[in-house]
């Protein structure tokens, strides 16, 4: 069963770090803006891995042997670019053996209000049984991760998909759970409308032009 985890319901450093983020005066700090969201990377990777699984192994220090529980398999983690790349990177702090994969999305616009999904760029290991966690940092009107996804399972089927994600949007989360019934997600926050434009509100603004600058 597919389960969904806001992490920013429970008091802790998340929250601090999603406040910088979101400030139009701290963020003008790109190096402060991509850091931060490393550091959530690294925590919704803490949470992600709770939720994988574990096998016993022994350990053998200078004094003896110890047995711990160790990750079983790694994952394959794919950023969509090019606001997913601070996003992967906070992952693979944690799982720093995990493999990468990258996708490309973009709104193609046909008026001001309307617009189709394009993905251009893909490159990824083999998915077949694989645990996949697909780092898309702005969860709008979901359209786009729900096509990367399907333009993923080219390269094969995983056994387990985990979205993880900084902002979404209600209406975007409710999507992407209908299309995607299977997949786990793991969200900073969560914000209540989109705009005529289908951004997020109050959201934070283009995720990618403040990690790397505007873009043509």
């Amino acid at each position: 069963m597919s389960c969904f985890t806001l992490l920013s319901q429970e008091n802790s450093l998340i929250n601090e770090f999603m406040r910088e983020l979101r400030d139009e005066n701290i963020q003008k700090d790109r190096l402060r803006f991509r850091k931060n969201i490393i550091r959530i990377g690294e925590i919704i990777a803490y949470e992600i891995s709770k939720t994988l699984d574990f096998e016993a192994a022994e350990i053998r220090t200078s004094l003896g042997v110890k047995t711990s529980a160790l990750l079983n398999t790694q994952p394959v983690i794919c950023s969509v670019l090019r606001a997913g790349l601070p996003f992967q990177m906070g992952l693979l702090e944690f799982f720093d053996h995990a493999d990468s994969a990258f996708i490309s999305a973009y709104r193609k616009y046909s008026s001001e209000t309307e617009f189709d999904i394009v993905v251009q760029y893909m490159a990824t290991p083999e998915l077949n049984e694989r645990v996949l966690i697909l780092a898309d940092p702005m969860l709008a009107t979901g359209h786009s991760l729900v096509s990367t996804y399907h333009a993923l399972k080219k390269n094969g089927k995983p056994k387990r998909l985990i979205i993880a994600s900084l902002i979404g949007s209600k209406q975007g989360l409710a999507y992407v759970q209908k299309e995607i019934p299977e997949a786990d997600i793991f969200m900073a926050d969560c914000d209540d409308i989109l705009n005529e434009h289908a951004y997020i509100v109050p959201g934070l603004g283009d995720a990618g032009d403040l990690a790397f600058g505007e873009k043509l």
